[in-house]
């Protein structure tokens, strides 16, 4: 019994150790004079510290970003992970190759080059893209932020399938997004959200468990009734927070 107390507050010990190393490098990634001030805006919107977190992210994971977009969690992820860990980025690459990566500071920032071929048809609201392999393998983690809505149903499987394959097993698959009422048919405002228990049963199908949630992007004062740009909306719309595992 005394050893399992032990070993009880030894593991209690070591994961809040983990989590104060996280948050104070989230914090010296944020305090960088290299951000963008338009990154530094969004910081309290974001808070990242706190998704991270939740995520259950250290910084001597092996992790990929996925559709890094302007870079702005490739700015706090790359230098939190740069001297323990591994940073990959990957999918809709190509601001994060040309501006950041390889830069000073961001040296770290692996970009994976695939053959997805990820486009817009015209006059489509989805991105498409053709049959790929990530070419990664025993991944700690996976995360992507506010992208899995830009994707028809067969495209978000495709992806997910990747991510799945490349994951080590008890790998971990963190995403944030805008949220879409449950079951509301696709309309003009609300085609940059996404039905939060549509994406849960897409992820179970493929055969990730369920986690949990956080509510730290909730916001109760954001309707869902409006396209995520607009002036009204912009930076306060709800957003949905969960992590899977890889059995």
């Amino acid at each position: 019994m005394r050893l399992l107390t032990t070993l009880f507050v030894v593991t209690a010990c070591f994961s809040a150790h983990a989590q104060d190393t996280l948050e104070q490098k989230v914090r010296a990634a944020q305090a960088a004079e290299s951000r963008p001030q338009a990154d530094v805006d969004r910081d309290r919107n974001r808070r990242p510290a706190g998704t991270l977190a939740f995520f259950g992210m250290t910084d001597d994971m092996r992790v990929l970003e996925l559709m890094p977009g302007g870079g702005w969690y490739t700015r706090i992820l790359a230098p939190v992970l740069a001297e323990n860990g591994e940073f990959h980025v990957a999918v809709g690459t190509g601001y994060v190759a040309e501006n950041i990566a390889g830069t000073a500071g961001f040296e770290n920032v692996n970009v994976v080059e695939t053959s997805d071929n990820l486009h817009r048809p015209e006059g489509s609201r989805f991105y498409v893209m053709d049959d790929f392999e990530l070419g990664l393998s025993d991944l700690d983690m996976v995360l992507t932020f506010r992208n899995l809505h830009n994707f028809a149903p067969e495209a978000r499987a495709m992806l997910n399938k990747q991510v799945f394959a490349s994951l080590r097993s008890g790998g971990l698959y963190g995403a944030v997004d805008h949220t879409m009422r449950h079951m509301e048919a696709m309309n003009g405002e609300n085609r940059r959200r996404l039905d939060p228990v549509l994406v849960i049963k897409e992820m179970l199908d493929i055969g990730f468990e369920f986690v949990g949630y956080s509510d730290l992007h909730f916001r109760p004062d954001d309707e869902l009734r409006y396209e995520v740009g607009r002036q009204t909306v912009r930076g306060n719309t709800d957003r949905f927070t969960l992590l899977f595992r890889k059995p």
